[in-house]
């Protein structure tokens, strides 16, 4: 598989384009966190890694104060601008690794398809300090998988992928072993009372529109501009090829710890 170290910061170049492309994340997720920790104006949050805020809504209307940590500068600067009418909102556009805060100050933390941008050692163990005594960690991430039903469309990602990105293209659907061994990583660091839960959902586009996607990928945006104009050339016309629409069936993973 190819690396992605040193990738994280390429989403600050299509902040546009992955607000408008990338997925929010189910009522169902808030309210399995929200049974679990109750959230209202007096509670203290951050998130780590808020990109355009695909996660972030469903915690401000609480009324809670928001702290974000946000790497890419531009990302940082659409959320502030996206949220500013939430006055108890603020971005910190810093590095999660390099954020300064008392220990002992958020009663939530949580990331979403962010988290595995950092070291474990150090997430965690930062992550445990920050939170207060009886304060939870969430951290929940959509995977998205292939067109189940059409097979078509998946053999000819196979050729295409292996010619532009070889290596590269999805393997097994992610899976509730998957979900279960990230939510055990907490154990290692003091967490109690973890937990995860799945969740599904399918999205449907056209071929422009998955290439759009495609184009708010870290690996894909890597690709040098020519190459990936070819590539995305070649992946629209699979999929007008096997019917002019491409389905993806997607599973968001939560896990939830506490710290004692």
């Amino acid at each position: 598989m190819p690396t992605t170290e040193g990738l994280e910061i390429t989403f600050n170049t299509v902040y546009f384009e992955y607000d408008k492309w990338r997925p929010t994340y189910p009522k169902e997720l808030y309210n399995e966190i929200f049974n679990i920790k109750e959230i209202n104006p007096l509670s203290n949050i951050l998130e780590i890694g808020i990109g355009t805020g695909q996660a972030t809504l469903p915690l401000l209307e609480t009324g809670c104060s928001l702290t974000a940590i946000e790497l890419g500068d531009q990302l940082a600067e659409y959320s502030k601008e996206k949220f500013k009418n939430y006055e108890q909102f603020k971005v910190k556009n810093i590095a999660f690794q390099n954020f300064e805060c008392p220990s002992n100050s958020f009663d939530l933390i949580f990331s979403a398809t962010a988290f595995h941008w950092i070291p474990e050692e150090i997430g965690y163990t930062k992550v445990f300090d920050l939170l207060k005594s009886g304060g939870i960690f969430a951290r929940f991430a959509n995977h998205p998988y292939k067109d189940k039903k059409c097979n078509e469309i998946h053999d000819a990602f196979q050729k295409i992928y292996a010619k532009y990105m070889p290596g590269s293209l999805a393997g097994d659907e992610y899976s509730e072993e998957n979900a279960k061994n990230i939510a055990n990583i907490a154990c290692k660091y003091g967490f109690t009372d973890i937990s995860y839960k799945l969740y599904h959902r399918t999205r449907t586009f056209t071929a422009n529109d998955y290439t759009m996607l495609l184009g708010t990928y870290s690996d894909h945006i890597a690709i040098e501009e020519t190459t990936r104009k070819k590539f995305f050339a070649e992946i629209r016309q699979a999929i007008d090829d096997n019917g002019g629409i491409i389905t993806l069936y997607d599973t968001i993973d939560l896990q939830i710890a506490r710290k004692p």
